[in-house]
């Protein structure tokens, strides 16, 4: 998970919460958050299917190669609209190959 490193861009009163589906991986986040002196981090067991999060309660998501694992990518975009305020963002960066990438990808990079 890498919501270890968004505490100082949240600032004291915000907060930042992880999502993972299997305890292994909350708990290597919990104790790297220990580890970090992180006290603003929450990392809550669920399924971006089914976010353990309010309606209306978060100012960003940030999705890292997740959505492509999700069968139901609607259901995803659907929990992501739930739970965002009003104006809130959603940052996705996720990749599925269904071939090899041509050599000269090697060098490009996109910001959208």
């Amino acid at each position: 998970m890498t919501v270890s490193w968004r505490p100082a861009k949240v600032g004291k009163s915000g907060k930042a919460i992880g999502v993972d589906m299997t305890q292994e991986m909350l708990e290597k986040a919990r104790a790297n958050a220990r580890k970090g002196d992180y006290p603003n981090v929450e990392f809550r067991l669920g399924e971006i299917e089914n976010l353990p999060v309010a309606d209306n309660a978060v100012d960003m998501i940030i999705s890292n190669c997740v959505i492509n694992l999700s069968p139901n990518k609607a259901r995803v975009f659907q929990e992501a609209y739930r739970v965002l305020k009003s104006g809130g963002t959603l940052m996705v960066s996720d990749l599925v190959l269904l071939r090899e990438l041509p050599k000269k990808s090697e060098t490009m990079l996109a910001v959208i």
